[in-house]
C-alpha cells in the first residue's frame, strides 16, 4: 500500500475515503465530557493506525481491518476517559457549550450565566482588599516552588507542562497544588470566621 510507504497523497485519499465510515462508527458511542467530534477524532486515529498497520498478506479486507481498529480506538478512549482519576475532566461543563434545544445555537452557556457585577463602590473596595489579603497570605505561606506552580497553573499550563518547565516530576506538581489548595481553604475558612464574628 502506498499510504503505508509514506505516500502522503495516498494517505490523505484513504483518510478522506473512510472519514464518513469513522463518523458512522462514532455515532454508536457516547463519551462523557466530550462532544461528537472528539469521538470522530478518536475514530480517525484508529483509521490512521489501520492504514499504518494493515498487512495485505493476512488475507483480510482493509475495510474489515479498519473497522476493527476504529472500534478499538474509540472503546479505548472511552475506557480511558471513564476511569475515576479523570472524573474532574469528564464532568466539567464548558462555558462555550451551546445552550437550548439545538446544539447549533449561537448562544453559549457563558452568555446566559448571570455575571456578578459589583455596582457599589464600597463592595468593589472590599473585594479588592480581599484579593490583596489573599495575595499577601500566599506571599507568606507559599514556598517558592508552590508560588511558581500556582503561577503556571493559573496561566493554564497542564501538570505535565509545569513539571517539564520546573524540571520536576508530575507527582511533585500535584503534591504542590494539593498543598496550595489546603492553604487556600484554611485562609478562606479563617476569613469566613473573621467576617462572621
Amino acid at each position: 500500500m502506498e499510504a503505508r510507504a509514506g505516500d502522503e497523497a495516498a494517505l490523505c485519499e484513504l483518510l478522506n475515503k473512510y472519514r464518513a465510515f469513522a463518523r458512522v462508527k462514532a455515532r454508536s458511542y457516547f463519551l462523557v465530557g466530550a462532544d461528537r467530534e472528539d469521538i470522530v477524532q478518536e475514530g480517525m486515529i484508529g483509521l490512521y493506525k489501520a492504514i499504518r498497520d494493515f498487512n495485505p498478506e493476512l488475507q483480510t479486507s482493509f475495510r474489515a481491518f479498519a473497522e476493527l481498529c476504529v472500534t478499538r480506538q474509540i472503546i479505548t478512549a472511552i475506557k480511558t476517559a471513564t476511569r475515576q482519576k479523570h472524573g474532574p475532566l469528564n464532568n466539567y461543563v464548558s462555558f462555550e457549550r451551546p445552550v437550548g434545544s439545538d446544539d447549533d445555537g449561537e448562544r453559549v452557556l457563558g452568555d446566559v450565566l448571570p455575571t456578578v457585577a459589583i455596582s457599589d463602590p464600597a463592595d468593589l473596595v472590599i473585594s479588592a482588599e480581599r484579593i490583596r489579603a489573599l495575595q499577601a497570605h500566599f506571599d507568606e505561606v507559599l514556598s517558592d516552588l508552590e508560588t511558581e506552580v500556582l503561577r503556571l497553573y493559573v496561566e493554564g499550563k497542564s501538570y505535565q507542562e509545569i513539571a517539564e518547565r520546573l524540571e520536576r516530576h508530575v507527582k511533585s506538581i500535584d503534591n504542590a497544588l494539593q498543598r496550595i489548595k489546603r492553604k487556600l481553604e484554611g485562609h478562606l475558612q479563617a476569613r469566613a470566621v473573621a467576617d462572621a464574628g
